[in-house]
């Protein structure tokens, strides 16, 4: 089978609660190499939903072509040279221009989610560091994630001196892990208004609406000894006499937008989580993509038509639907917030993130998935926000330092929680550069200027099809270019795998596939001269892997 083909070769023993979006890859059991899986779950924290999965018992055929993997920037690809691969759509989805992007009268805000559950050893000049790094990136402020270990007071008041210390415009907030704090009695509910009160006149606490901001991961079972959940969140948070009503509180619930106004009389917005990525791929919506290739299967396996599947797939990358559903849920909140806070300021906190993936078996989280991350995730989503910034308040990127899941975009240090395996070497810091530039144009409304030239390149270390000896997407290098007058990119894995682009100013996504053996290489030329060239030497593209590692090398270059 090609290694460009969407759908994976699987194995056979499904992991409870696995979530793939859009193709599954299970790997704990014995080989089914003839068995295709496609699988729409949803994680245990969401609505729960149910799984479609489509079988081909037939062995497929190779498939072959002469034509490279198509870029995504409007930019014509003026030559190539190439080994087979299989064609795929071209995909363009431009950055809105400056003309376009929509203005807003209300202040914006970026944030990072940061895992104080990885920052055991942690000095207050790391704090400092990641507060520093952070801002230089664009970024307005932390939600610090915060969990049971007693450890993480200390290391949250380090964060809050470490913010003060910086001399910057750095806020902090909590954002209370329900998955891990207990919430079942009116006690529990006194040890997180305990966090809450400690900081909420801290300069560097993020005020919003005159109120202490604080969010949640979960929390929509919690009742904190009360007859219901809003009953619990109002009595013994939101409203309760030791915080004096003076929180404002923005909640990542995993329910059912259409039951926000259940809970008017405690939110005062929404945090959606699940936005970040194409999580919005159901059962319904994966059968009508099947239903529209009906001789699918046997035709996808056998010739180019995979194209097709591929389009209609990349509609969900960076889409905004999600964030439609949950801004009309947040609409019926205004009456309640009115009568109680008199005030109708309702806030909606989108996410954005460039990868997921999580490999922990049984003995441990049990937790093996991936999300869709192909197709310049981070770019696209980003933009899709931009250019609907008027109707989003704040951003928060999914995360600064979740090892564990992949999609970090700050240094890999403190504690990993048993993720070295798929983090080691893989440094995400290259993402700043680009982050910095999207956070200046969601923040401002307008794109900056592109001062140098500059690329980011990423990949997976390995095939999406290679076979693992102790373990049981798409194969491409997806590449970014800010480019300050027109000019040509190269973009190469091998000898005779290159492709040249010519790319106007500004930002251009670009894509190039990817064998077993290669690696990357992207060199910006302009009149006749290389200004920059990225070729990491740690770079390996694996055929057949220890483990599996869905996480992304990231690494970018520009100009001196």
């Amino acid at each position: 089978m090609h290694s460009f083909l969407i759908f994976t070769i699987v194995y056979a023993l499904t992991l409870a609660n696995a979530y793939v979006i859009p193709f599954r890859r299970n790997d704990t059991g014995e080989t089914a190499s003839s068995v295709v899986t496609l699988s729409v779950t949803r994680p245990s924290a969401s609505p729960p939903a149910s799984v479609v999965t489509v079988t081909v018992t037939a062995t497929p055929t190779s498939m072959t072509s002469s034509t490279s993997l198509p870029s995504t920037t409007d930019a014509p690809s003026s030559s190539s040279s190439t080994s087979s691969v299989l064609t795929t759509s071209s995909l363009s989805t431009p950055a809105p221009s400056a003309s376009t992007i929509p203005s807003s009268s209300s202040q914006k805000f970026v944030v990072a989610h940061h895992m104080v559950g990885n920052t055991f050893p942690y000095t207050l000049q790391d704090w400092i560091d990641d507060v520093t790094l952070a801002h230089a990136s664009g970024i307005d402020g932390f939600a610090l994630n915060v969990g049971s270990d007693d450890f993480q007071k200390a290391q949250v008041s380090n964060a809050y001196e470490a913010a003060s210390q910086s001399g910057l415009d750095f806020k902090l907030f909590f954002s209370l892990d329900m998955t891990a704090l207990a919430c079942a009695s009116a006690d529990d509910a006194q040890a997180l208004r305990s966090w809450v009160q400690t900081y909420m006149s801290h300069p560097n606490q993020f005020i919003y609406g005159n109120k202490a901001f604080v969010s949640t991961f979960s929390g929509e079972s919690c009742t904190f000894g009360q007859s219901s959940v809003t009953e619990g969140w109002k009595t013994q948070f939101v409203q309760h006499p030791d915080l004096s009503n003076n929180v404002f509180f923005v909640p990542s619930f995993f329910v059912d937008p259409a039951t926000f106004s259940t809970f008017k009389d405690v939110m005062h917005g929404d945090f959606n989580w699940n936005s970040a990525w194409p999580v919005e791929l159901t059962t319904d919506v994966a059968n009508s993509l099947l239903s529209d290739t009906s001789a699918s299967l046997k035709t996808l396996l056998s010739t180019n038509t995979l194209s097709g599947l591929e389009s209609a797939l990349t509609k969900f990358i960076g889409s905004t639907e999600t964030d439609q559903q949950h801004l009309q849920g947040l609409s019926t909140l205004g009456d309640g917030l009115t009568s109680r806070d008199e005030s109708s300021e309702l806030v909606y906190m989108a996410s954005v993130s460039p990868w997921f993936f999580t490999h922990y078996g049984p003995d441990s989280f049990n937790k093996n998935f991936v999300y869709l991350g192909d197709q310049h995730l981070y770019s696209r989503r980003w933009e899709a926000l931009i250019d609907s910034r008027d109707k989003f308040d704040i951003v928060e990127i999914n995360t600064w330092n979740d090892y564990g899941e992949s999609h970090y975009i700050g240094p890999i240090k403190g504690a990993q929680p048993n993720s070295e395996a798929w983090t080691d070497g893989m440094n995400h810091t290259a993402w700043l550069g680009l982050t910095r530039y999207y956070a200046t144009a969601f923040k401002t409304g307008a794109f900056p200027d592109v001062d140098k030239d500059q690329i980011y390149m990423w990949a997976r270390p390995h095939s999406v099809l290679a076979e693992a000896q102790a373990d049981s997407f798409e194969d491409a290098v997806w590449a970014v270019v800010l480019a300050t007058a027109p000019a040509t990119v190269t973009l190469s894995t091998s000898d005779t795998n290159s492709q040249t682009f010519d790319v106007p100013a500004g930002l251009s996504k670009l894509s190039i596939s990817i064998s077993a053996g290669d690696t990357m290489k992207g060199v910006i030329e302009r009149d006749g001269d290389a200004v920059v060239e990225l070729s990491p030497e740690s770079f390996s593209f694996q055929g057949s892997p220890q483990t599996y590692n869905f996480n992304a090398f990231v690494a970018s270059a520009s100009a001196e």
